[in-house]
């Protein structure tokens, strides 16, 4: 190398500085940069809602090395498709090469395999625990107040869809009514929200054969002593009833499948339109999730209320239904109050919509059940996580929870993520953007608007094409030879 100070011979500047990095080691700098910033846009609002010690890097084995795609990155990446509004693993590897371009670092390359695989690594077990650790922080910031203070319970059913692969059929068939190849696999979901704070507390997953009581008693192991259990008709059961009674929980269903009683038959009477009635115990069948033995030891009679509710909309004819509870304390438990929580259920079809509409997961994506497992848990994380921004926004206007919409907040956090995502913003500034974040929440609240209906129709017409009714292949065939009917024709 040229000597550059002649007038001192043997020393140059190369030596006043450390010895020269090696391409390697400038590769290694890029790499980290991107590390530590490139997937915790999102992370940068959520991190303190996930506990970071589920993040570390394992021990040995599987997400044991800082990689790009590590255990914490992976995580965030997952977390971001799933609010992403595309929602593809493209979509991750986009972000990752518009910061690298942004930072004027060596853009990574196109192909979707390395997330996918590190996907693959994270384990179900680290999920479940995240998402356990959500709904927990979320349930206890949550303050009750309906029916003395007592936790609510809101419990029902949805249904999802799936990619049409046989390892997802062979876990979750489709209707026996479809050809092979005309149809999706399909999963039901029974979850439990708390009807205040609209966290989901606990779920289970199954496929056609199951239908949603089952998938609730898996369940109850969530359940508190003192809650109170509010579910549809699906949910009328007298073993059921019993058994929650027997662990300190109370119900609010929908009478179903049994004649309302009338008042003459009644035990007494506890106000207009309000009845202590007696459930006999059924006959022992064998579809009962328990032995003939369990069954002769439940209560002969059970003590009920029977509350009977009128709709009466202008124009329409009266519709009545009943209601049946555990809640016996008339003083304690008035009948209106409990036909408003009743009234009060259908938050939890807002809720099923919030993550199958808003966030998007009435149609999964991935190819294999185990992966389909982790999609359906992480979108529960990121509801749980939505949810807790909304709570904690509403917290700092002094506002109602119930009145900030979900689908708002959601909006307003992609638009505020780019920002957010900024390697040298200072601690006060990103104080500045998260209050205004806030406001941005809480700035347009719902409309309360009881008592509103809507029929649930579809109003926008489907495209003109004709409903696959047998498999593609047989389709194929049978348009060529059509075609070839033509030409010779």
């Amino acid at each position: 190398m040229k000597n550059t100070t002649p007038m001192f011979p043997g020393f140059h500047l190369q030596t006043l500085r450390r010895k020269p990095r090696t391409a390697r080691q400038k590769l290694a700098d890029e790499m980290a940069l991107l590390k530590q910033k490139s997937f915790k846009q999102i992370g940068e609002v959520f991190e303190k809602f996930v506990p970071g010690s589920l993040l570390q890097p394992e021990q040995e084995g599987a997400m044991s090395r800082r990689r790009l795609f590590s255990k914490e990155n992976t995580f965030w990446a997952f977390f971001s498709q799933v609010l992403d509004a595309d929602g593809g693993c493209k979509e991750v590897v986009r972000k990752l090469q518009s910061y690298a371009s942004l930072k004027g670092v060596r853009i990574p390359s196109s192909s979707t395999a390395s997330y996918c695989t590190a996907r693959k690594k994270l384990p179900v077990q680290l999920l479940s625990e995240i998402f356990e650790h959500t709904s927990d922080q979320l349930d206890e910031m949550s303050e009750a107040s309906l029916l003395n203070n007592r936790r609510i319970v809101v419990v029902d059913g949805t249904g999802v869809s799936m990619p049409d692969t046989p390892e997802n059929q062979e876990v979750w068939p489709q209707l026996s009514s479809q050809e092979p190849g005309c149809g999706f696999p399909s999963a039901r979901i029974c979850a439990c929200f708390s009807l205040e704070s609209g966290a989901l507390l606990s779920y289970q997953v199954g496929n056609k054969k199951n239908n949603e009581l089952p998938l609730f008693r898996q369940q109850w192991g969530a359940l508190r002593q003192g809650d109170i259990v509010l579910g549809d008709k699906a949910f009328c059961s007298y073993y059921d009833t019993v058994s929650l009674q027997m662990q300190g929980v109370d119900s609010v269903v929908t009478l179903a499948r049994r004649a309302p009683v009338r008042e003459a038959r009644s035990v007494a009477k506890l106000g207009q339109d309000d009845l202590l009635i007696k459930w006999p115990r059924p006959y022992y069948y064998k579809q009962l999730p328990c032995s003939r033995e369990e069954w002769e030891q439940l209560p002969k009679e059970l003590n009920l209320r029977q509350i009977k509710v009128t709709v009466d909309r202008p124009g329409y004819r009266p519709q009545v239904f009943y209601v049946v509870t555990t809640l016996l304390d008339v003083e304690k438990y008035p009948a209106a109050e409990i036909v408003e929580l009743y009234i009060k259920r259908w938050d939890v079809e807002l809720f099923f919509r919030d993550i199958k509409t808003t966030i998007g997961m009435d149609v999964l994506r991935c190819q294999t059940p185990e992966m389909i497992r982790k999609e359906i848990l992480m979108h529960f994380i990121a509801y749980n996580c939505i949810r807790r921004l909304m709570y904690e926004a509403a917290g700092e206007t002094n506002m109602d929870v119930r009145v900030v919409s979900f689908k708002g907040s959601l909006q307003a956090l992609r638009s505020w993520e780019p920002h957010l995502n900024q390697a040298n913003i200072s601690h006060s500034e990103r104080f500045r953007l998260v209050s205004a974040l806030y406001e941005a929440i809480t700035n347009t609240p719902i409309r309360q608007r009881p008592g509103r209906t809507e029929p649930r129709a579809v109003k926008r017409r489907p495209k003109a094409y004709p409903r696959m009714t047998v498999p593609r292949h047989k389709m194929e065939k049978a348009l060529r030879e059509r075609r070839n009917r033509a030409e010779t024709a």
